[in-house]
């Protein structure tokens, strides 16, 4: 089951706090970034973060978000001051994304001379 926008952006209100909140569509499903920095995977109504040694502590709940995939802690996004909290921790120690390379034109393109 697809997550639905409505799920995703009352997952956005939830973290709202931790960060500069925004989300993206990928692959049919979704990715929220705080601060730029991938950090909550929506799957199936259902947030995920990377289990993280930051937050070990917190005594989140493991899930798989992908058949076969490693495990991932699993959001209550209801409990907001924990989502936010672990929101903030992940995107403190996640990197931000490669930047995409830009296709060059190469100038031999039109063939030989």
């Amino acid at each position: 089951m697809a997550s639905t926008p409505e799920f995703v952006r009352y997952a956005c209100e939830q973290l709202a706090g931790a960060g500069s909140i925004r989300h993206r569509k990928m692959f049919g499903e979704y990715l929220i970034y705080v601060d730029e920095r991938p950090v909550v995977l929506v799957i199936g109504n259902t947030a995920y973060v990377k289990r993280l040694p930051v937050l070990e502590d917190l005594g989140l709940a493991e899930g798989f978000p992908f058949p076969g995939g490693p495990a991932y802690y699993v959001l209550d996004i209801d409990a907001a001051d924990q989502s936010r909290d672990a929101a903030a921790r992940a995107a403190a120690v996640t990197p931000f994304p490669k930047p995409k390379k830009k296709k060059s034109r190469n100038q031999s393109d039109s063939g030989p001379s």
